[in-house]
């Protein structure tokens, strides 16, 4: 994958805080700069940076905790 191509794939801040409550395993991983391989390997292994979350046959990734290991989550108020 060439240098603009990878760019265009990582999610920015911006995009970061406005994912809905729950996003897909790929999506997650682009915010963690993650490659497909390594995310599905991390996420069957348990050892995925954030909780993942199985349903069905798909990984589902809680916004929530990927924004708190992004630092990006609100400070209680």
């Amino acid at each position: 994958m060439n240098a603009a191509k990878n760019r265009a794939a990582v999610l920015t801040m911006g995009e970061v805080a406005a994912l809905p409550a729950v996003v897909d395993l790929m999506t997650a991983a682009r915010a963690l700069r993650i490659g497909r391989t390594t995310a599905y390997a991390l996420a069957r292994d348990g050892s995925f940076p954030c909780p993942v979350l199985r349903v069905g046959g798909e990984y589902r990734v809680p916004t929530a905790g990927l924004r708190r290991v992004l630092g990006l989550d609100e400070p209680a108020g």
